[in-house]
């Protein structure tokens, strides 16, 4: 049972910075690319940021220089580092796999809320 637990979110101001995480069990994380995403309220699920199993890594362009996405492989765990955090980040956050859709497992997310 593939399981994900995101954590870290918040309330903080614009401007602010947050560090978030997300403990993947199962064999979801192995080698396959993770990513954040974020839904904010009335709109769809968005992919943020990506990281590959060569280390590249791939971000939307609104948050390109604010955010950075990074893996620890031996503790299975998926980080994202936002800075300079503007209202419009503000949405509940997951991870999962690279292009995940619907049909696969999601965890809750954590809400991240910036305030002007």
């Amino acid at each position: 049972q593939v399981q994900l637990v995101e954590s870290g979110g918040g309330l903080v101001q614009a401007g602010g910075s947050l560090r978030l995480s997300c403990a993947a069990s199962g064999s979801i994380f192995g080698i396959k690319p993770m990513s954040w995403y974020r839904q904010a309220p009335g709109k769809q699920r968005e992919l943020v940021a990506t990281v590959f199993s060569s280390g590249r890594t791939d971000y939307a362009d609104s948050v390109k220089g604010r955010f950075t996405i990074s893996r620890d492989w031996g503790k299975n765990t998926v980080f994202l580092q936002m800075n300079s955090l503007k209202p419009e980040d503000t949405a509940v956050y997951f991870c999962n796999v690279y292009r995940a859709t619907a049909y696969d497992s999601w965890g809750q997310g954590t809400q991240v809320t910036v305030s002007s």
